[in-house]
């Protein structure tokens, strides 16, 4: 989390942006979910409406590609506690559909590491996108599998499949991902036609189309990704 109360106590305030930058870079490259956060629409603790330049803040972050930003007195103990996260949600969805947002996604990518979960991350956002699915699948029991995806950034929703409430849980914070829970399967065939009853159930695709399933095998061996299988929704 780049908290940026505590972080501009200890560090002066005009070197807090390129910080908040390069730990949100950081994090991107490694693949782990990064949570921007503090003062975000500070003055909606007292007014109905944030200033000009906490908007830009908000935006800021997403361009950035923060996998989520995050409120604190503001809906906590703030007079507009709706009203500011109305206003944060219908900031963060004009931004994400501007093209100069997804040109920053692009052109911020870094080279995946040599080992076989990044090889199928990095193949995913590529097949998903030549193929023009309307979603991917990660059946994961750690998360792993999904947070490999995520790291991509792939330009269509990553359903997260799995079979533990905690994986879940931490699984909706991370960038794209939808996360569903399932019951566990044993073998390559249950995952896809899970998979694709999931994208039916979901609303994320139609019967016919054609998604991108990764995972790992054995199933139950967590950190295993190196499955990569182009299914037809049935």
């Amino acid at each position: 989390m780049v908290a940026r109360g505590d972080l501009g106590v200890e560090m002066p305030a005009e070197q807090v942006p390129s910080i908040q930058k390069q730990i949100v870079r950081v994090c991107r490259k490694a693949g782990k979910p990064v949570i921007v956060a503090t003062q975000m629409l500070e003055s909606m603790i007292t007014a109905p409406v944030p200033t000009r330049a906490e908007a830009s803040d908000v935006a800021t972050a997403v361009y950035d590609g923060a996998d989520a930003v995050m409120l604190s007195a503001e809906s906590a103990s703030g007079r507009y506690p709706i009203e500011a996260v109305t206003m944060m949600d219908s900031i963060i969805r004009r931004t994400e559909s501007d093209p100069l947002y997804h040109d920053a996604i692009q052109a911020s990518h870094t080279p995946p590491r040599a080992d076989a979960a990044d090889a199928i991350g990095y193949a995913v956002r590529h097949v998903a996108g030549l193929l023009k699915v309307p979603a991917t699948v990660a059946y994961t029991s750690s998360g792993y599998s999904a947070l490999r995806m995520a790291r991509e950034r792939p330009e269509v929703p990553i359903l997260g499949m799995t079979p533990r409430m905690a994986t879940a849980r931490r699984l909706a914070l991370a960038w794209g991902v939808h996360a569903v829970l399932c019951h566990e399967v044993v073998d390559v065939l249950e995952m896809t036609e899970l998979a694709s009853r999931t994208v039916l159930d979901e609303h994320f695709g139609e019967r016919g189309q054609s998604i991108v399933i990764s995972a790992g095998l054995p199933f139950t061996v967590a950190g295993t990704t190196n499955l990569l299988r182009i299914a037809q929704v049935q």
